[in-house]
C-alpha cells in the first residue's frame, strides 16, 4: 500500500506539499531519505525511478519541474504506484502550475493539496478492487523500463540520479566510432599484407593473357 506522499520543487528541493499521515514515527527515517533524494535531483535526473530501501520502495516522477514521490510497501504493484503519481501530477499542475516558480514561495505552500492526496490514496490502497485490477491489466505504461536503484548506493557510494540516456547515447556513438576505426585499420592491414602480392599476380596474369592472346 501507499504509505505517504511528498511533493517538492526539483530546482531547489523546496517541499511543496506532503500527505498528513498517522504513522509519523514509523516513516520518520524514510521521510528523511526522501528529502535526501530531493536534494540529489536536478534537471538531468531520471524522470521516473524506483529506489529500494529496507521494507519500502520510493517511487517518484518528475513533471513540470516538480517531483512527486510516494513511499510504498515492497509488495505494492509498481504500475499502480506510478499511475497514482500520474494522477497527482496532473491535478497538482492544474491547481498550482502557475505558482510553482513564484519568487519567495514558502515551504509547504500547497499543504491544502493533502485533501486530494488523501482522497486519491484511498482509491489506490486496495489492489484487489475492480478499478485497480483494471489499471494493472491496462497497458498504460511499461514500468519494466523504469530504473530501479538502491538507497545504499545513494547514501554510501555517492551515486546520483542523473539521466543515463545521454551517457548511453554517448557510449553508442563512441562504440560506432570505434567499430569504424577498427574496420579501417583492419582494411589497411589487409591492403598492406595482400596488396603487393595481388598486384604482382594481376600483372603476371595480364602479361600471360597479353602474350597468349596476341601471339
Amino acid at each position: 500500500m501507499v504509505k505517504t506522499t511528498m511533493i517538492a520543487r526539483v530546482s531547489d528541493a523546496l517541499p511543496l506539499a506532503e500527505s498528513m499521515d498517522d504513522e509519523q514515527v514509523e516513516l520518520r527515517e524514510y521521510k528523511s531519505q526522501a528529502k535526501l533524494i530531493f536534494r540529489k535531483l536536478n534537471a538531468n535526473s531520471e524522470k521516473r525511478c524506483s529506489i529500494e530501501s529496507g521494507s519500502y520502495v520510493f517511487h517518484y516522477i518528475i513533471d513540470h519541474g516538480v517531483v512527486h514521490l510516494c513511499i510504498c510497501e515492497r509488495n505494492y504493484p509498481r504500475k499502480l504506484a506510478f499511475t497514482y503519481l500520474d494522477d497527482l501530477s496532473k491535478e497538482f499542475f492544474m491547481s498550482y502550475g502557475n505558482e510553482i516558480d513564484r519568487p519567495g514561495l514558502r515551504p509547504y505552500a500547497f499543504v491544502k493539496f493533502d485533501t486530494f492526496m488523501q482522497k486519491t490514496k484511498r482509491l489506490y490502497q486496495d489492489t484487489r478492487t475492480q478499478s485497480n485490477l483494471t489499471k494493472l491489466h491496462e497497458d498504460l505504461q511499461d514500468v519494466t523500463k523504469i530504473m530501479t536503484r538502491n538507497m545504499e548506493d545513494l547514501l554510501y557510494r555517492g551515486e546520483t540520479l542523473d539521466n543515463l540516456q545521454g551517457k548511453s547515447e554517448l557510449l553508442l556513438r563512441d562504440s560506432a566510432r570505434y567499430r569504424k576505426t577498427a574496420r579501417d585499420v583492419n582494411l589497411q592491414a589487409l591492403y598492406r599484407k595482400y596488396g603487393p602480392p595481388a598486384i604482382v599476380g594481376f600483372v603476371f596474369l595480364l602479361v600471360i593473357y597479353w602474350r597468349f592472346w596476341w601471339y
